[in-house]
């Protein structure tokens, strides 16, 4: 819970006044011997701790989702394979799971989504990358706009699009082989683009490291880049920016 959270229930009587101040004086982390879970971060950040799954063991994993559960009320997880999945629902009943962005995660229902995030693949291919990042914005309370397989080998089909895009609070634009969407988007839109480097290519894409390289190497501006498959970086940058855009008073 951030800060506003609770001081809203201490408003409307949920919570006692020495519930809330307990909740200010517990340590910013929960240690579990294998790991210390930020349960602060929320109240710093505005977003609470999210649980990279690919590597974990399962016992850490379980325990780690459970008690993260139990803190926010809603969890979010990356980079979880099925059988990871059927562990944490054994936790967590209310887990869902999409194969395609490999996220797996429990929301509060009737969640609020504000502004608006284009996130756009040059590629269907592309579309897991791309997946992680919607679905992270979405989690993070943002508005998304899907626009996926507009690369540069058919313009067309990302100028059909292009109004869609450029209404956009932020853009994402994820793109394997040589990567030029991102600098062709960069000259199209007057708001910021994430550009995220799939690893999809032939031998001398070398697993993303030639759509990196041109990602980084843009003559376009406002683009910004992140690590070769990182969707879920690009996602939750995108939610900071669009939260910023929003919390914008609009001009008289």
């Amino acid at each position: 819970m951030n800060a506003r959270e609770i001081l809203e229930k201490v408003k409307t009587g949920e919570w006692s006044v020495e519930k809330a101040e307990g909740y200010f004086r517990r340590a910013p982390f929960e240690d579990l011997g294998y790991a210390k879970l930020d349960t602060h971060r929320k109240v710093r950040s505005g977003f609470a701790e999210v649980v990279f799954c690919s590597g974990k063991a399962d016992d850490h994993l379980v325990r780690i989702f459970e008690h993260l559960y139990q803190e926010e009320g809603e969890v979010l997880g990356t980079r979880a394979s099925r059988e990871q999945y059927a562990l944490i629902k054994n936790v967590c009943p209310e887990a869902v799971y999409d194969p395609i962005s490999r996220i797996v995660k429990v929301e509060k229902e009737g969640k609020r989504r504000t502004g608006r995030i284009a996130v756009c693949t040059a590629g269907t291919a592309d579309i897991p990358v791309a997946e992680e990042a919607a679905q992270t914005a979405e989690y993070f309370g943002c508005r998304v706009d899907r626009i996926y397989d507009v690369g540069v080998s058919g313009l067309h089909r990302l100028l059909a699009r292009l109004e869609d895009i450029q209404r956009a609070n932020c853009v994402i634009a994820a793109a394997g082989m040589e990567g030029a969407l991102a600098s062709v988007i960069g000259g199209l839109v007057d708001k910021p683009v994430i550009a995220v480097p799939t690893s999809i290519g032939y031998g001398a894409n070398m697993k993303g490291l030639s759509a990196l390289l041109t990602m980084i190497n843009s003559c376009a501006n406002g683009i910004a880049v992140v690590n070769i498959d990182n969707g879920y970086g690009a996602g939750y940058m995108a939610a900071q920016i669009n939260r910023l855009a929003e919390n914008q008073p609009e001009e008289k």
